[in-house]
């Protein structure tokens, strides 16, 4: 019996059908405790239970498929001092355990900086910590370029 290897996608949430767009809100409604029974949910989201039974097991938010995982971030930093001890920095306070730093010669101002990091221990998803990287003075440009 030959196994089949799953292939993950990620995709924009923009290009979904509203059907998976809708099978992912009522998994999160369920999580959160907005609606106590999947039947309550769906109707909230007017969504059928077939479709969502269908849906169910093959999506999930992005910081869910990272979750305990190892992600690499490509960073452009501005060279000025203590930007990238802010990035660290603000890595640590969400409890991401950073494994490599690599950081390219400044050049024309900038510079090109690789962290890899593990996520099991983080207290925010990844999307949120992402975005408070985005917002560390300094950093120009974020990137996901891989997980493990």
């Amino acid at each position: 019996m030959v196994s089949q290897k799953s292939v993950f996608y990620l995709v924009r949430e923009e290009i979904l059908p509203e059907a998976i767009k809708k099978t992912i809100k009522v998994k999160d409604m369920l999580k959160r405790g907005e609606a106590r029974t999947i039947n309550e949910a769906v109707e909230k989201m007017e969504l059928s239970r077939s479709a969502y039974y269908k849906y169910k097991d093959y999506v999930f938010p992005f910081y869910e498929a990272s979750k305990e995982k190892i992600v690499t971030l490509a960073l452009l930093l501005e060279h000025k001092q203590g930007v990238l001890s802010r990035v660290l920095n603000t890595i640590a306070a969400d409890h991401g355990s950073v494994l490599t730093i690599n950081q390219g010669i400044p050049l024309q101002g900038v510079a090109n900086a690789t962290v890899s990091l593990e996520t099991a221990e983080l207290v925010i998803d990844l999307e949120a910590l992402l975005d408070k990287l985005r917002m560390v003075e300094g950093v120009k440009r974020l990137e996901v370029l891989g997980q493990a």
